[in-house]
């Protein structure tokens, strides 16, 4: 019997022995280092001749395990990082037991496209969008921009009289933003418009929404070329939105594709206090949602929504047009000709999970329980002798610094992240590097902002006073 045959034997115990090292793992998770340095790692010299899956298992437990970091954790506060929900974490474990590839509702065979169809008309109630708008699952928010930008190209190209996906690039395109996602940015590269190509719009003074003033000037300025304004529904400094129900009403007067990053400030829908915010959006002509911020699924998880009425842009923009296995893509909808993957692992599944067992007030919860530690961490950081609050804390992000050593942030950063607690990352806010946290793990409590205090505090003392 090879080893490929005896692990199938005996693949219960294998089952059976990596649930017990993901059990342990969670139970240890509020306790886990937040940060381990790469010199730690120990990594194989040569591809052994294989000694089975738990051999491998061991293996890993011995050079890797105990440096995998608590990034799902209550205080790894970096990058707008959720955890997993015990409803996801199934979704999860099931995708890759089924290990299907999501792509037609017509043709025979696999029916995971069901479940991501129904998945995203679950996604539409819990944001309350109009079912008008299509949605897909990608890898996360870049590929969900790209996914956005690239059906607005065509979009674009189409105002020129002119087909990019099938004759390339065209200059005259205008695209337009105040505070950009990096992510959106480099989806400007790939697509050939070119990350220095973005015209910038101006920002309302201390903050990092868009200018209306400035914008329409800017939209009377090219109303002759076909323009894409990408808007910010929740800036990562700050949390700032863009006035999308302004923006609609400009939309009136003038001609332009809508892209809404809604990555993690879309799930402001979820609670009522906060729902205003988002006013507008259901005009946009596409919009990112990410699953593995807010919505606390694994990575990786975004959808991509875009309104209906776009359908041949975006299977124009995607469509796999010498590969007449897949069907007619104007006939037969497959998810292959919507976004760029076509092998998909069945992302929705840990979504459709989290959905079903947790529901509206499950997200409601979740989302209000963030924003409040956001702002009782801003308090703190308001009142504190040693830190210096940059931003009003206006969502789940707090942007700070600090109060007498701004050109020690770095150094800082480096020694608070080392011990382990609590993890933040750096950022650049008006021009000054600085701080930022956000709050976004369903696990966070009250008790963490009083664990991440104290390590500040002794970040803080090794730094510059002892």
């Amino acid at each position: 019997m090879n080893r490929l045959q005896e692990d199938l034997h005996y693949l219960e115990e294998i089952l059976e022995q990596a649930k017990l090292t993901g059990i342990d793992f969670l139970a240890q998770l509020e306790t886990l280092s937040t940060s381990h340095q790469a010199d730690e790692v120990k990594a194989s010299k040569d591809l052994p001749e294989g000694g089975g899956a738990l051999d491998a298992l061991q293996l890993f437990k011995a050079h890797y395990l105990h440096l995998i970091t608590a990034s799902s954790g209550p205080r790894y506060w970096g990058f707008v990082t959720g955890g997993t929900t015990p409803a996801a974490l199934i979704g999860d474990w099931l995708c890759s037991v089924f290990d299907q590839n999501p792509q037609s509702v017509t043709l025979n065979g696999d029916i995971s496209a069901h479940i991501e169809h129904e998945t995203i008309k679950l996604m539409r109630r819990l944001f309350s969008l109009p079912d008008s708008f299509n949605g897909s699952f990608v890898s996360g928010a870049t590929l969900s921009n790209f996914t956005g930008l690239a059906v607005a190209r065509q979009w674009a190209g189409e105002q020129l009289q002119h087909n990019i996906a099938s004759d390339g690039m065209l200059p005259g395109i205008k695209v337009l933003s105040a505070n950009p996602h990096s992510s959106v940015l480099k989806s400007l590269a790939m697509l050939g418009f070119g990350r220095n190509q973005l015209v910038q719009v101006k920002s309302k003074p201390h903050t990092e929404s868009i200018d209306l003033d400035d914008l329409e000037s800017l939209l009377a300025m090219y109303q002759d070329s076909p323009i894409i304004l990408s808007a910010s529904a929740g800036t990562v400094n700050t949390s700032d939105f863009d006035d999308l129900q302004a923006i609609a009403e400009l939309k009136r007067q003038y001609k332009f594709w809508l892209h809404i990053d809604a990555a993690f400030g879309g799930f402001a829908a979820c609670t009522p206090k906060y729902a205003s915010l988002l006013q507008g959006w259901e005009t946009a002509d596409s919009i990112t949602i990410d699953g593995h911020k807010w919505m606390n699924v694994p990575y990786d998880s975004a959808v991509a929504f875009v309104r209906h009425e776009h359908q041949n842009l975006q299977i124009q923009t995607f469509q796999n047009s010498n590969a007449p296995y897949l069907g007619n893509p104007a006939t037969n909808f497959s998810f292959a000709s919507n976004v760029p993957e076509n092998s998909r692992r069945l992302r929705a599944l840990p979504a459709w999970f989290s959905l079903i067992a947790y529901g509206r007030e499950g997200f409601k919860n979740i989302v209000e329980n963030s924003i409040q530690l956001a702002q009782q961490f801003g308090g703190f950081i308001a009142k504190s002798e040693n830190f210096e609050l940059l931003a009003p804390v206006k969502l789940n992000t707090v942007c700070f610094t600090l109060k007498h050593r701004k050109e020690q942030v770095d150094l800082y950063l480096d020694t608070l992240n080392k011990l382990g607690k609590v993890y933040l990352t750096p950022t650049v806010y008006a021009g000054q590097r600085c701080m930022r946290t956000a709050f976004v793990n369903w696990r966070t409590s009250a008790n963490d902002l009083e664990i991440a205090k104290e390590s500040m505090q002794q970040a803080y003392n090794t730094c510059f006073i002892s």
